[in-house]
């Protein structure tokens, strides 16, 4: 099974000279999170978006999908969901860059809730270090294995909203924490007044992070 979604080339016309992969939220798919790009492209002129469907229908979801199934909010069963999903969507990663003649060092992978466990847990474990990781209103699953399966610190945007009742705040400030201790440098932002989305603040500042983390790549 390979993952598809929706892609956006490069705003300026040319050959893209880095990428960010867009992955969803359980229950939504590519087509929600693509929407990002057009906020981003103008400041990213020569980056490539990819936003695949996770790659499970999502049960009571039309047209949603999943990364893995969510019966209650637990690290362990996150962490084996980010486990069995992660082969894929490595497998994605590495196609898209090897599609555009990229490497790691030219990827930001972006994520919201579950779309966020995702990329932080496949992104610290590959081979090269991508640019950076941007993870909205998300967690990290199974803080408790990444020591020793930690293999790349790139950077890490964390923006989470204050009043997100899916998954609470503290979460954040829990993946941050996590982070620190294993030295990887990560930033963090709390929205006011935001539930489970991405506010106006949370959409600039992820931006200027991703240009960033590609200008210094």
């Amino acid at each position: 099974m390979s993952l598809d979604g929706p892609r956006l080339a490069p705003a300026s016309g040319g050959p893209a000279k880095s990428l960010v992969i867009l992955l969803h939220g359980y229950g939504s798919n590519g087509d929600d999170l693509i929407g990002l790009a057009p906020y981003w492209q103008q400041i990213l002129p020569d980056t490539a978006f990819a936003s695949p469907n996770a790659p499970q229908e999502c049960p009571g979801a039309p047209m949603g999908y999943q990364w893995f199934p969510i019966t209650r909010l637990d690290p362990d069963e996150a962490y084996k969901g980010v486990s069995a999903a992660a082969p894929i969507l490595n497998e994605f990663i590495d196609a898209e860059l090897a599609k555009h003649e990229l490497d790691d060092s030219n990827l930001v992978l972006v994520g919201f809730s579950q779309g966020t466990m995702m990329s932080l847990h496949t992104a610290l474990r590959r081979a090269k270090a991508p640019a950076g990781i941007l993870g909205f209103s998300g967690a990290l699953a199974g803080p408790a294995h990444l020591e020793a399966e930690v293999t790349v610190k790139p950077p890490v945007m964390l923006i989470h909203g204050d009043q997100d009742p899916m998954i609470p705040v503290q979460a954040m400030f829990t993946a941050a924490g996590e982070l620190s201790k294993l030295e990887i440098p990560v930033q963090w932002h709390v929205s006011p007044g935001v539930p489970h989305s991405i506010g106006p603040d949370g959409l600039e500042l992820g931006g200027k992070f991703v240009a960033t983390a590609l200008s210094n790549s």
